[in-house]
C-alpha cells in the first residue's frame, strides 16, 4: 500500500521558517520524482516544487523561489521542504505528491 505521511507544519510568524517532511512507503521512492503541492483556504491545489529521483534537479513555483528548498533522502524514503521567510500567503495545507497520489497533508499557518 502506498503511503505518504507529511509532518512538520504549524503556526509561525511572518519571516519565520519551517521544515516539512514526507515519509514515503509502498513504492520505489528512490526511482521516482516527487513534488510538494499546497491548498490555501478557499483555493485550488497549487504546485509548489518538484525534485527528480536522484535529487540533482529541482524546480519551484515563482511564488516560493528563493525562499523554499526541496530535498530528499532516498536512504530514508523521505522528502523535505525547507521553508524560509514565510509570508501570510504561504498559509495552506501542504501535501507531498507522487504522481496523482498525495498524503493527508500538514497545515502551515503564517500569522502574527
Amino acid at each position: 500500500e502506498v503511503q505518504l505521511v507529511e509532518s512538520g507544519g504549524g503556526l509561525v510568524q511572518p519571516g519565520g521558517s519551517l521544515r516539512l517532511s514526507c515519509a514515503a512507503s509502498g513504492f520505489a521512492f528512490s526511482n521516482t520524482a516527487m513534488a510538494w503541492v499546497r491548498q490555501a483556504p478557499g483555493k485550488g491545489l497549487e504546485w509548489v516544487s518538484g525534485i527528480n529521483s536522484g535529487g540533482s534537479s529541482t524546480t519551484y513555483a515563482n511564488s516560493v523561489k528563493g525562499r523554499f528548498t526541496i530535498s530528499r533522502d532516498n536512504a530514508k524514503n523521505t522528502l523535505y521542504l525547507q521553508m524560509n521567510s514565510l509570508k501570510p500567503e504561504d498559509t495552506a495545507v501542504y501535501y507531498c505528491r507522487w504522481g496523482m497520489i498525495r498524503g493527508q497533508g500538514t497545515q502551515v499557518t503564517v500569522s502574527s
